[in-house]
């Protein structure tokens, strides 16, 4: 299979799980993650008269996707597009499956599907941002600043999670388990999904496209 193809399939199939995954973290009811913590933060701190809350974490993202254009085009592509054109879909339907299947869960059920969320979140990533086909605007983040200051990106993952999760606390957005676990661990995860089973996928074991 060409390089190529194997980078849409990754990208593809990456972002749909990443999706369903993110089904799972909600199913969970434990916490939102750093981003959803930052955006409920940012919509609660708003005045009187202030739009929905789809429209601001819309006009969020459009503000960052502005910056990313700027910082680094190359993040923009395949990946972006899915993301804000069918992701929300993928959560979504995902979520009302588990609440069907699972109507009244127990908090050892929703621990497990916390913990599940979280790796599979950080597998699914990690196909997606090595494949290079565009990336959300909250990802790009940490691998623009990776790229450009030469910064591990668990770090620049971990710091940018801290702050959402900072920022979105102090403006009254809800913080618990899952979202100080993802904080921590999500972008040590993804890079060691990128070392052992993204970047093996894209260029093979030796490195042939």
């Amino acid at each position: 299979m060409q390089e190529r193809t194997r980078r849409i399939w990754m990208t593809i199939v990456g972002v749909l799980v990443c999706g369903f995954s993110v089904g799972m973290f909600n199913f969970s009811v434990l916490g939102l993650d750093p981003f959803q913590v930052f955006t409920h933060g940012v919509f609660l701190a708003l005045p009187e008269g202030k739009p929905g809350f789809g429209t601001v974490y819309a006009a969020i993202n459009l503000l960052m996707l502005v910056v990313i254009f700027l910082a680094d085009k190359s993040k923009i592509g395949l990946g972006t597009v899915i993301n804000i054109f069918l992701l929300g879909y993928v959560v979504e339907y995902s979520s009302l499956l588990f609440e069907r299947l699972i109507p009244d869960p127990s908090l050892l059920v929703r621990f497990v599907f916390l913990l599940l969320g979280i790796v599979i979140m950080c597998f699914s990533s990690a196909l997606y941002f090595t494949a290079d086909m565009g990336v959300s605007t909250y990802d790009a983040v940490s691998l623009i600043i990776s790229e450009k200051k030469k910064w591990k990106f668990q770090f620049c993952r971990i710091s940018s999670d801290l702050i959402c999760t900072i920022v979105g606390f102090a403006f009254g957005a809800t913080v618990g388990i899952g979202t100080v676990v993802t904080a921590f661990f999500m972008g040590p995860l993804i890079a060691f999904f990128n070392r052992t089973v993204a970047e093996p996928m894209r260029y093979g074991k030796r490195g042939e496209s």
